[in-house]
């Protein structure tokens, strides 16, 4: 069982990094943080399709990985 869990633990942290580096940056240096507040407010809508499937992707796989991680720790003490 704890073998089990080690392997579905470097899947997601494995997923986590790939989710992570597949996504857009939000800012492209300074010029970004001079005029990306002010697009925010002005209301200039970046493509959300793949965007949020990622975002939600990322955070779905982050929970899963904290969760994974606290199981395995939760074995090797026993």
């Amino acid at each position: 069982m704890e073998v089990a869990f080690r392997i579905l633990l470097i899947v997601f942290a494995i997923g986590l990094i790939a989710a992570v580096l597949l996504q857009k940056g939000k800012s492209a240096g300074l010029s970004g943080a001079i005029s990306g507040g002010a697009e925010h407010l002005f209301g200039k809508q970046k493509a959300r399709g793949l965007d949020l499937f990622l975002e939600r992707l990322t955070v779905a796989l982050a929970a899963g990985f904290f969760i994974l991680a606290l199981v395995v720790s939760y074995f090797l003490n026993q």
